[in-house]
Formats: structure tokens, C-alpha cells, sequence
């Protein structure tokens, strides 16, 4: 069988990992807070089922506090930062995979911090699925036109359950039922639709 087009996107478990980003107490004002980390801990629910690696980052913890424990990220070791992108302190990561293709991309600020990473990502040959559901930004402003700017880029925009059951792929898989549990319910409501209503021209 022919191997897939790198074009299409598509996501594999074995050369994938998960990217959370600052989902940080300070952050708590940041619309849809809850909805985002719940969507993110489901994320990180199936990396853990599919072995897909996770890492963890905080920006400036100092000012502005750790990882919130609702998203469940025990056991992780949140790398600080400074700089907006998550990719100079995670670069030893990446480097230590000669195989990862794919970055799924999960946290805040659409417009600062995942933009900036999806960039250095991108400009590094790796293929970037922001997870739409799972980011978000204090201005829906600023939001919608980070997503329309990755997107312009060449990230793939997608939804946690969009890209879940790309990586599960098969209903026989021996974790699918693990899986079904985790998405069984929809996720939360985070202000999407009001994002794409219509036929937004930034999405053209």
C-alpha cells in the first residue's frame, strides 16, 4: 500500500505527540477557560491510552501560576518558558524523534503562544493539527483570526474528536472502547459556532 500524502493530514499514534499549552491558574479569565481544558484532558486521556507522547508547558509560572489540576496533567513535568512559542524548550523533544510528523496543538493564547509555536513547527517541516476546540484567546477577535492565520499557513484545523478517532482509526483497536467512554458525551460547547457561523471569509 502506497504511504499516505503528507498533505492530507493524516494522524498517526506512532509519530505524533500532544503539545499543552499554559493552561495556567492566572489564565482562568480567558473565555471558555473550562471548556478548553476539559476538551484538552481528553486529549491527554487518549495520548495516554495510545501511547502518544505529551508535553507540558508553562509560561512565566513565577507570575503566573501552575497548570490548572483540572486538565489531569500528573505526572508530567511542565517545562517554564519566556518566550511565547512552546518549541525552544521542548526542541530536545522534538530532536530526540526522528520519526514525529505530526503535532497536535492544545492551550492558550490562540494569537500569542499557539500561533507562535504552530509557526516554528511548520517551519520545521512538522505537520501542525490545531485542536480548535481545546484553544482559545481573552478577545474571540484575536481568536478567530489566530485560527484563519495558522490556517493560512498551513496548519490543519480540526476538532479533539476529529483527530481522537483519526489516531484510534479502527473501532477493533483494543483501547477503543476506552476511548468511546471518553467522547461518548460531546465536547463542551466553546464558542465556536459563532467563530465559523455562516461562511466566514477568513476560512475561504
Amino acid at each position: 500500500m502506497a504511504a499516505a500524502r503528507p498533505g492530507l493530514g493524516r494522524v498517526i499514534p506512532g509519530s505524533s505527540i500532544l503539545f499543552l499549552c499554559d493552561m495556567q491558574e492566572k489564565f482562568r479569565h480567558v473565555l471558555f477557560f473550562p471548556q478548553i481544558v476539559s476538551v484538552a484532558a481528553r486529549m491527554l486521556k487518549v495520548a495516554r491510552l495510545l501511547d502518544v507522547p505529551v508535553v507540558l508547558t508553562e509560561q512565566y509560572p513565577q507570575g503566573l501560576g501552575p497548570t490548572v489540576p483540572e486538565l489531569g496533567a500528573e505526572g508530567l513535568q511542565p517545562r517554564a518558558k519566556t518566550c511565547f512559542s512552546m518549541v525552544p524548550v521542548v526542541q530536545q523533544e522534538l530532536d530526540a524523534r526522528p520519526r514525529l510528523r505530526s503535532v497536535l496543538l492544545c492551550g492558550l493564547e490562540a494569537q500569542a503562544c499557539i500561533l507562535h509555536t504552530a509557526l516554528d513547527l511548520l517551519d520545521q517541516g512538522l505537520q501542525v493539527h490545531v485542536v480548535v476546540d481545546a484553544c482559545s484567546s481573552r478577545s474571540q477577535v484575536d481568536r478567530l483570526v489566530a485560527l484563519s492565520r495558522m490556517h493560512q499557513s498551513g496548519a490543519f484545523l480540526s476538532t479533539s474528536e476529529g483527530l481522537i478517532l483519526q489516531l484510534v482509526r479502527d473501532a477493533a483497536h483494543p483501547q477503543f472502547k476506552e476511548i468511546q467512554k471518553i467522547i461518548k458525551e460531546p465536547a463542551p460547547d466553546s464558542g465556536l459556532l459563532g467563530l465559523f457561523h455562516g461562511q466566514n471569509p477568513l476560512f475561504r
